[in-house]
C-alpha cells in the first residue's frame, strides 16, 4: 500500500468536491444557516407567540390580565373586538386570542364562577399545546391575586432550591445549537463519502482506477480521510465561529478533545457511507438507503431523546451504532466540560467500532469492484 497514492487520490477527491457546487452549498448550509435557525427556532417550547384580548369588561381585573402577557413567551397583547377575533384568526393572525365576558370583575366580587373563552389556532399544535396551560396559569394567578388584594404566593411546608448545572439559564438554544452540529456530522460524512462513490460509478472513472496501480484498500482509505476532513474541518469552524461566537455558546470542555473523537467518529461513519453506496445501485436508491439508516440513527442515538427513556433492548442495540457514543462524548465534553479520563470509554468503543466498520466496509467494497 502506498501513501502517495491514498494522499493524491484524496487530493482527487477534494477536487471533486470542489466542482460540485451543490455540495458545496450543502456543506455550508449544515454547518453555518442550519445551526443558527436550530438554536432560534426552538419549535417546542412557547416563544413569542402572538396572542390578542376581547375586553367586554373593562375592569381593573380585566386590565391585570391583559397586561400579566409579556416576551419572551408572548409579544404584547393587542386589544381587538369581538367581530374582529374570528376573522384575525382565520387569517392566522393570532395564535390565542382570549375573550374576556361583559360583568366578569362583578361576578367574581360576588362569589360567582365567570368564564374566559380561549380561542387557539390548532394548526400550531406546538406553540398551541404549551400556551393554553402558560395562560390558564397566569389568568389563574391574576385573578387570585386580585381577590386576595395582594401579591404573594402561597406557602408550601418543603421549599425545593433549584440549582441549575451546566447551562444556569436553562437556554434552550445552547443544546440546540451543539446537538445540531453533532447530527450534522454524522449526516454528510455519510452522504459526501457514498456520494463520492457513487459518482464514479455513474460517471466511469471506478472503472480508470481499477487498471491503475493502485488497490481497493487505498481507493478506500483516499475517500475516508479526503471526506472526513472536510466535515472535520466544517465542523470545528461551525464550533468556534457559529455556536461560540455568533451565538455565543459557553464551550466548557477542550474542543480539541472533542475533534479528536469526532475524528474517529468520523472514520466509522465514512466507512458506513461506503458500505451503503456498494449496496445502492444510484443516486436515487442511495437517498432512499440513506433515510432508511440515518432517520433511526439519529432519533435512537440520544440526541434527540435520552436514551435513558427507550427501551431497555433499543438502548443495548444502539451500543453498536458509533454516533451513540459520539452524542455521549460531545456532550460531556462540550457541555460538562469533561476530560479524557471521564470520556476514555466512549473513545475506545468508537476505535473499536471504526474498526469493525472498516474491516466490513472493505469486504464489501472488494466485492463491489469485482
Amino acid at each position: 500500500m502506498g501513501f502517495g497514492n491514498i494522499l493524491q487520490l484524496g487530493i482527487k477527491e477534494l477536487r471533486g468536491v470542489g466542482r460540485d457546487p451543490m455540495l458545496i452549498v450543502l456543506i455550508l448550509y449544515s454547518f453555518t444557516v442550519s445551526i443558527y435557525t436550530a438554536s432560534r427556532a426552538q419549535p417546542e417550547t412557547l416563544n413569542r407567540a402572538v396572542i390578542s384580548i376581547v375586553d367586554e369588561d373593562r375592569s381593573p381585573v380585566s386590565s391585570r390580565i391583559a397586561g400579566a402577557f409579556y416576551p419572551p413567551y408572548f409579544l404584547t397583547p393587542q386589544l381587538i373586538s369581538q367581530a374582529e377575533m374570528d376573522s384575525r384568526m382565520d387569517a392566522g393572525l393570532d395564535t390565542f386570542a382570549l375573550n374576556i365576558p361583559p360583568n366578569f370583575q362583578r361576578d367574581l366580587l360576588a362569589g360567582r364562577s365567570p368564564e374566559i373563552q380561549l380561542n387557539i389556532d390548532a394548526t400550531r399544535v406546538g406553540q398551541a399545546f404549551t400556551g393554553s396551560g402558560y395562560i390558564q396559569s397566569i389568568v389563574s394567578g391574576e385573578v387570585n391575586e386580585f381577590l386576595r388584594r395582594y401579591r404573594g404566593a402561597a406557602a408550601v411546608p418543603v421549599d425545593l432550591v433549584l440549582r441549575a448545572r451546566f447551562n444556569q439559564e436553562l437556554n434552550k438554544s445552547w443544546f440546540a445549537s451543539i446537538n445540531n452540529v453533532i447530527s450534522s456530522i454524522t449526516m454528510l460524512a455519510i452522504i459526501l463519502t457514498g456520494a463520492a462513490l457513487i459518482r464514479e460509478r455513474e460517471h466511469g472513472t471506478i472503472e480508470h482506477l481499477l487498471v491503475m496501480p493502485v488497490t481497493p484498500t487505498e481507493i478506500m482509505l483516499s475517500k475516508i480521510w479526503s471526506m472526513g476532513l472536510i466535515v472535520l474541518v466544517a465542523s470545528g469552524f461551525s464550533i468556534v465561529v457559529i455556536v461560540q461566537g455568533l451565538l455565543a455558546v459557553p464551550i466548557e470542555g477542550s474542543v480539541p478533545l472533542f475533534m479528536a473523537g469526532a475524528a474517529l467518529h468520523l472514520v466509522a461513519t465514512t466507512c458506513l457511507g461506503i458500505f451503503l453506496a456498494t449496496v445502492a445501485g444510484s443516486m436515487p436508491q442511495f437517498g432512499m438507503l440513506l433515510m432508511l439508516v440515518l432517520l433511526p440513527l439519529q432519533i435512537l442515538s440520544g440526541a434527540t431523546t435520552p436514551r435513558e427513556s427507550m427501551p431497555a433492548i433499543i438502548q443495548d442495540i444502539m451500543l453498536a451504532a458509533p454516533n451513540t457514543h459520539f452524542v455521549m462524548l460531545a456532550q460531556s465534553i462540550l457541555f460538562r466540560g469533561a476530560g479524557l479520563a471521564v470520556v476514555w470509554p466512549q473513545f475506545a468503543a468508537l476505535l473499536a467500532i471504526a474498526t469493525v466498520f472498516f474491516v466490513l466496509s472493505l469486504r464489501r467494497f472488494k466485492s463491489f469492484l469485482r
